[in-house]
């Protein structure tokens, strides 16, 4: 295991790899009599125009569409090597039904650039200028062809060279990474759900077919003999990291921190052996179980800042937006709201005990301490105590509504610098919504948000609205 550690002053987000995009260049043989080397002439650029993006996405430029067999054996190329998302660029003005087929049939999420190699019109420009710069009415033919065909894309106009630009294209490409690494993600779930706790049920068939995340159960008895069979001196490592990395209480016993240690990796070792992203624990599934000390509280906290998505109770939604979290952004961060502060007009963000550190502020320690716990009715579980960094922040909370349709509940605002909660043993911080505590709420509680979501720093509620244009959900801000 390489256990991740943070730098002394600051705890930056877990970055995922590099979102890895098609770039699909589109025109057609008529102008090849006219202008003799017009296809290599808009290879070239779009060639230019994958560098000038090299900064936001690893690029692979399919030689120019020139046909429906081009664009098929092309998306064909794009699928196999894996990527996650396909740029459709116009070279040229090209016929929509030689590429309706292609991007029809692929899973690969799309987007439409609207762009040009020159930025403006010149009286300069003679007919060949005027052919090299008439992608627009191509686009418009190629929009028509997918909006007819049902398909979701997000659409790009802009100026490519640009960094505004730019920030639309790396909004769109971490989007697209999310979206397919959703549509690949398997879910542990340790034991069973909270009974009773009916905003995290969803038909787990539905959740497969409409967004990818499959559940996997994985029984504790699986996690007792992992932790039984673990080398020691992985343990020792996990334990000495904790000590450069944390403030550990000295309240904590020898026992207690072997155990703990035992537990996170006992359960990475199970989620990557069944190929898991993200997972989930219920207190009582392993309260009740009978051959478990503790629960697993600084493991959640840890293994979210080492990029697995996590959600308590057994909530299989609630751990798949975090995972999404983390692609989208790099610091998916488990959390719910505890209760509502009206002179601040802020809203107190905690959980039980976990929550991913790398949110944590600079400029206080990050402790891991002997924390008494009734709920599971087990001993004291070593918890990762923080509190939330203040500046910008965006809450998601990812809402089944029957069937196979979803919905997602957005807020943006901030976490404010209120005064520090010393009884509070769990990482926390206080949310101040845009729109106020009051209309938040209320239209959150309309919306049906859930009581479990995903948090993370910087205003996000953009890359989740264009996440919910690429995988074909509802997007609700409040």
């Amino acid at each position: 295991m390489t256990v991740p550690t943070p730098p002394a002053t600051e705890h930056p987000p877990v970055r995922a790899r590099a979102p890895r995009v098609g770039l699909l260049g589109i025109m057609q043989p008529l102008y090849d009599d006219m202008i003799p080397g017009i296809t290599e002439h808009q290879a070239a650029y779009a060639a230019r125009v994958a560098e000038r993006l090299s900064g936001v996405a690893e690029w692979t430029v399919a030689p120019p569409v020139r046909g429906r067999a081009d664009a098929e054996e092309a998306i064909r190329g794009f699928e196999a090597a894996g990527l996650d998302g396909v740029l459709v660029v116009m070279l040229t003005y090209g016929p929509s039904l030689r590429v309706t087929r292609a991007l029809a049939r692929t899973h690969l999420p799309l987007a439409l650039a609207n762009i040009q190699p020159d930025p403006a019109v010149s009286p300069s420009w003679d007919m060949d200028d005027m052919t090299y710069n008439q992608g627009i009415h191509g686009a418009q033919d190629t929009a028509n062809a997918m909006v007819r065909a049902g398909l979701p894309f997000e659409v790009l106009t802009g100026e490519w060279q640009s960094p505004e630009f730019a920030a639309r294209v790396d909004r769109w490409a971490r989007a697209a990474r999310a979206v397919t690494a959703l549509r690949g993600l398997r879910v542990g779930v340790f034991g069973y759900p909270m009974n009773g706790m009916g905003d995290a049920r969803v038909d787990e068939t539905a959740l497969l077919r409409r967004l990818g995340p499959e559940v996997h159960v994985i029984a504790p008895g699986a996690l007792h003999r992992t932790m039984a069979d673990l080398p020691e001196q992985a343990v020792r490592d996990l334990m000495a990291w904790e000590d450069g990395a944390l403030e550990v209480d000295g309240r904590l016993s020898e026992e207690e921190r072997e155990d703990h240690a035992r537990m996170q990796l006992g359960i990475e070792r199970l989620l990557e052996e069944s190929g898991c992203g993200a997972y989930s624990t219920h207190f009582d599934a392993i309260g009740e179980d009978g051959r478990f000390a503790r629960l697993p509280m600084a493991a959640a906290s840890t293994l979210m800042a080492q990029g697995y998505g996590f959600a308590g109770e057994g909530d299989v939604l609630a751990a798949s937006i975090v995972y999404a979290g983390h692609q989208l952004a790099g610091d998916g961060h488990f959390t719910e709201m505890y209760a509502m502060d009206f002179p601040s007009d802020s809203i107190l963000m905690s959980h039980m005990g976990e929550g991913n550190w790398r949110v944590a502020r600079e400029d206080e320690p990050i402790r891991l301490v002997k924390r008494p716990l009734g709920i599971g009715g087990l001993g004291d579980p070593p918890t990762i105590v923080f509190r939330y960094r203040p500046g910008p922040a965006t809450l998601a909370s990812l809402v089944a509504l029957g069937g196979e349709e979803f919905r997602l509940v957005v807020a943006e605002g901030e976490v404010i610098d209120a005064p520090e909660l010393p009884s509070l043993e769990m990482p926390y911080g206080q949310f101040r919504p845009e729109t106020g505590v009051r209309a938040c709420m209320d239209a959150w509680l309309r919306a049906g948000g859930t009581h479990h979501m995903v948090m993370n720093t910087g205003a996000r509620a953009q890359d989740w609205r264009v996440l919910c244009e690429l995988s074909g959900i509802e997007y609700v801000r409040v």
